[in-house]
């Protein structure tokens, strides 16, 4: 670790061509003066020691000397850096570590400046402490110790003797880590009073070093000390002690030794309380904090205040190794330095914009560790610094009109973009209000931006509002002055263009309307806009008045003189401002109601239910009512029916945009199959039909309302937008009904404003009325025809009847119902039930009457059908839980009239046929019966539905049915026993290729 300690220099730079003379004889090194900015406070607090700036420097240039040592273990070789040099014989390079041996004659841009933003010196600037031409007539370049040496402003005196110390310390403690090392304590064991220039120095020197041990150990320790604990009431008598009358140091003192216990006790506790390796004495805040900052200040070149050295890059990389000891990282290093950058920018005058932008640079990486840091330790330094730097930056800014001009912009500029970005951090990853409404997209940037603007825009019109009037009262003894509104509109105009061309393309970065927030204020409605607007309509009709009574003596008793004073008008520009700012919030709403419903996710989980929103969208109707009855206009009644109607339509375009692509009824039920008559199994597959296509083609057609499987539309969250439309149209009333108390308690109310009020909102509760019907039958056809398609359509009676019965069907129904009870809210419920009861019912018709070749039904089969029939209405019943029996029955009613067609005998249910189709299609089908017509309106007494019970009737007795086709010839069902004769001659006779032409009866 010897290596550390000396003046070695591993290279030189290219101009040396001789071998350096011998380094002069040690000098004392002046205490480097501390910048400070008297109005910028540190945010890491201040320290409740007696520690000066100078006694902080002084123990933070010892930790980075111990930190930067080696881990080898070797024993060192002490050289004084007075007596030694480049060439020196004793001077030996130590292989362990290179970096610390590297020449400073910086060759290479800087890796920190290039990524802070931050230029190098020209050939003209001046010199940094480590490069060779700085070094006058030595022209040996520093090595890192050297440097930060000079950087700190450290003596060589005070050098030598740390160095020495430290060797001695390695010497006793080979294999150690620093961090397990008390660096204060281990150097007052080892430094006497001999190594001092005098008694007094000594004296000061142990009792700083005893101020450390005291800040460290017990006023910001790393782990709190209790103040009942006996070890440290033990250190604090010893110390002030100490500090009246000097401890003696030697190692078998009993007064050092009762130290050393003391101390080493305090500094090796833990968080659970047992002992640990690593020594705990200069890692509490904002001892730590203070400290580095010493550290990181000594990058800024000590012979130009505002310029960073060259040799940043292997400065840095030496100061991150205290991290250890300091028990610091990554984050609180980006944050430490981008408060001394800012520091250092402010407390030299605001001269030098590159530390502003390398400041700002570094508040982006900040940015970065705030969204990710879970500390919270960390969380309130960065709290505390970022509210200093917008604390002062704000002050400028709020009223930057006297900040600055055309000047100083650029200045303006930087400092705008941290403020900002502070603003940001604190706004979005600190406050906790913002995580809590973190869905209502609050814009920081625009926000600040907007309060500067006003801000200082309402100091500059005070302050020309004070010029002028000044000036009136200074021309009032002079003849022909100009009026003070005269006066005043200059200034303002004035004023106006200097904050469009000056200030606006900075500002208008962050806010896009910077320029017109002047400009429009004036048509901008605010409650001071209104106040003067009603100040107006006052003083005119005060001058009116005035004109009037003085000029009652003219002629034209004053109509000449009223001719020349138009009306102003103010309850008519009070009400244009009002429709503009409704008109504004409406469009705003509208355009947030887009946005959000792009994003919504309807996810059942959230918000008991509800969309979040639907949630948002009530909010801000709420904010915007309030927003409206606060305004202090005279005309709330008479606006109000505009701003409710709008507030109507954005509601109904939300619940339309809400409820659009969800599909409907009809979306779900699948294409009606052909008429078939014939055997399961059997290749011919119907009549009067081309191509008929096949059950799983029907099924893929019903599929439609699956929306390319889109998540959003499955059954939770169709039910969510159910659950929403629901809450809409109940809050409306509440909202209604909290109009009428806005009004009540407004001025300008009248009692005949309260009637009409109630019924305000129609078009929103129509849509959420239309909007739970649509979807509620959707998601109850969704269910039955396409969700359980594969235990219905495709499975209830395929093939043989009494080995595919409902009850697969059932379970499924079941769990979809259980699922749709715990997502909908209570009040809708039924309703979704009911229709999913309804689309249960039709899609057992449509297996029975219209099941496609795959069906067919036999009179025993009947009873099976009828069991089944049962089982559904009871899983709906649930045993009286369920809905009641009367609605049951009444949605059944169709159902309960054709299953007893399912047992009637053949025979019968042809006269039936027969007969009805005569009544139906008159005289003329009693020779040749015609083809009826489907219309889906299933009917014990309808031809169609008959006609289907004997299509499905599996005997024979059912194909004996004459029909008269629309076009010329009769045709007649083909038995089962004649499906392969009926195949031949429909071949034959082109029947199923698309023949107009049917078989002749007795086929």
């Amino acid at each position: 670790m010897a290596h550390l300690f000396r003046d070695l220099t591993l290279g030189h730079s290219k101009r040396e061509s001789t071998p350096p003379p011998p380094s002069p004889p040690p000098s004392i090194t002046p205490v480097r003066p501390v910048i400070v900015a008297p109005d910028l406070p540190s945010p890491f607090g201040q320290l409740a020691s007696q520690l000066s700036d100078s006694d902080l420097r002084l123990t933070a240039f010892e930790i980075f000397v111990a930190a930067c040592r080696t881990s080898s273990g070797k024993h060192l070789t002490y050289v004084s850096s007075a007596n030694s040099h480049a060439d020196s014989p004793t001077h030996h390079h130590s292989p362990s570590s290179p970096g610390l041996q590297r020449s400073l004659t910086s060759t290479a841009a800087s890796k920190v400046k290039k990524a802070l933003g931050l230029k190098s010196p020209g050939s003209g600037s001046k010199k940094s402490p480590g490069s060779a031409s700085s070094q006058g007539k030595s022209k040996r370049p520093l090595t890192v110790g050297e440097l930060m040496r000079l950087q700190m402003g450290v003596s060589e005196t005070v050098d030598s003797r740390v160095r020495r110390a430290l060797l001695r310390i390695s010497a006793g403690q080979v294999g150690r880590r620093i961090e397990s090392v008390v660096v204060p304590l281990e150097l007052m064991q080892q430094l006497k009073a001999s190594d001092f220039t005098d008694h007094q120095e000594y004296d000061a020197w142990q009792k700083r070093t005893l101020k450390v041990l005291e800040a460290g150990l017990l006023l910001h320790p790393k782990i709190p000390v209790d103040k009942s604990n006996a070890t440290g009431q033990r250190l604090k008598q010893i110390i002030h002690a100490a500090l009246d009358r000097p401890i003696e140091t030697g190692r078998n003192n009993e007064s050092m030794q009762v130290l050393r216990s003391a101390v080493t006790a305090l500094a090796s506790r833990s968080l659970d309380g047992s002992l640990n390796e690593v020594c705990h004495w200069a890692d509490g805040m904002p001892l730590n904090l203070q400290l580095y900052v010493m550290l990181l200040e000594a990058c800024f070149d000590a012979n130009d205040e505002i310029s960073i050295i060259e040799e940043i890059d292997e400065l840095m990389e030496h100061i991150k190794k205290t991290w250890g000891m300091l028990g610091l990282n990554q984050m609180l290093h980006n944050l430490c330095f981008t408060w001394v950058l800012f520091h250092r920018f402010v407390a030299t005058g605001q001269a030098e914009l590159d530390l502003l932008h390398g400041a700002d640079s570094q508040l982006t990486e900040v940015a970065k560790d705030a969204k990710t840091s879970k500390d919270s330790d960390y969380a309130k330094v960065l709290s505390s610094t970022l509210s200093s730097i917008l604390g002062w930056a704000e002050k400028r800014l709020l009223a930057y009109h006297d900040t600055f001009d055309s000047g100083n912009i650029d200045t303006m500029q930087g400092i705008v973009s941290l403020g900002v970005s502070a603003a940001k951090i604190l706004v979005e990853d600190v406050s906790n209000e913002y995580r809590r409404r973190r869905k209502g997209e609050v814009d920081v940037a625009r926000s600040r931006i907007d309060t500067y603007i006003r801000s200082s825009l309402r100091t500059a019109f005070a302050q020309k509002m004070e010029k002028a009037d000044s000036s009136r009262r200074a021309s009032k003894s002079r003849p022909n002055s100009l009026p003070l509104l005269a006066i005043l509109a200059k200034d303002v105009g004035d004023l106006a263009v200097n904050e469009k061309e000056v200030f606006s393309p900075i500002l208008k970065k962050w806010h896009p309307f910077a320029a017109g927030q002047f400009i429009s204020g004036i048509g901008e409605l605010t409650p001071d806009a209104i106040q003067v607007l009603r100040a107006a309509d006052k003083l005119e009709k005060d001058l009116v008045q005035i004109a009037v009574e003085d000029s009652v003596d003219s002629d034209d008793g004053g109509k000449a003189i009223i001719r020349e004073m138009p009306p102003y008008e103010a309850d008519s520009a009070i009400a244009n401002l009002v429709k503009s700012w409704i008109k504004t919030r409406l469009d705003r709403m509208k355009e947030w109601v887009d946005r959000n419903l792009q994003q919504e996710a309807w996810n059942p989980k959230e918000n008991q239910g509800f969309a979040s929103s639907a949630v948002e969208v009530l909010r801000i109707i709420d904010e915007t009512l309030d927003a409206y009855f606060q305004l202090p206009i005279p005309m709330h009644p008479a606006l109000l029916p505009d701003l409710v109607a709008g507030l109507d339509r954005c509601l109904q375009y939300y619940v339309t945009k809400a409820r659009s692509g969800c599909g409907s009824r009809n979306t779900y039920i699948p294409t009606m199959p052909a008429l078939t008559r014939c055997t399961i199994g059997s290749k011919f597959q119907g009549f009067g039909k081309k191509k008929e296509k096949l059950p799983n083609s029907q099924r893929k057609n019903s599929q439609v309302a699956t929306l390319n499987g889109d998540n959003s539309l499955g059954m939770p969250h169709i039910c969510v937008r159910i659950n929403t439309f629901h809450r809409i149209r109940g809050e409306l009333e509440v909202i209604e009904k909290r109009i009428v108390t806005h009004l009540r308690n407004s001025e300008s109310a009248h009692a005949e404003d309260f009637s009409s009020v109630g019924k305000k909102f129609e078009l929103a509760p129509a849509a959420c009325v239309e909007g739970v019907q649509q979807l509620s039958e959707a998601v109850a056809y969704k269910v039955v025809f396409h969700d359980l398609s594969h235990v219905l359509w495709d499975g209830l009676y395929v093939g043989e009847p009494s080995s595919s019965r409902i009850e697969p069907f059932l379970q499924e129904l079941e769990r979809h119902l259980l699922i749709i009870s715990d997502t909908v809210h209570e009040r809708v419920r039924t309703r979704i039930i009911t229709d999913i009861m309804k689309a249960s019912f039709d899609g057992f018709l449509l297996v029975l009457l219209a099941g496609g070749p795959s069906r067919a039904f036999s009179r025993q089969d009947s009873q099976i059908i009828e069991d089944d029939f049962k089982l559904l209405k009871d899983l709906f019943w649930a045993n009286g839980d369920g809905l009641p029996l009367e609605m049951i029955d009444k949605f059944s009613t169709t159902l309960r009239g054709i299953i007893p067609l399912l047992r009637t005998d053949t025979e019968s249910i042809i006269d039936r046929f027969k007969r009805v189709t005569v009544e139906t299609f008159g005289s003329s089908a009693k020779s040749r019966l015609p083809l009826p017509p489907t219309s889906g309106q299933w009917n014990p007494t309808e031809p169609n539905t008959l006609l289907r019970v004997l299509c499905y009737r599996n005997d024979d007795a059912a194909s004996k049915i004459p029909l008269v086709k629309k076009t010329k010839r009769a045709f007649i069902l083909p038995s089962p026993l004649a499906a392969a004769a009926a195949l031949d001659f429909g071949k034959s006779n082109h029947i199923g290729e698309g023949s107009d032409e049917a078989p002749e009866e007795g086929w």
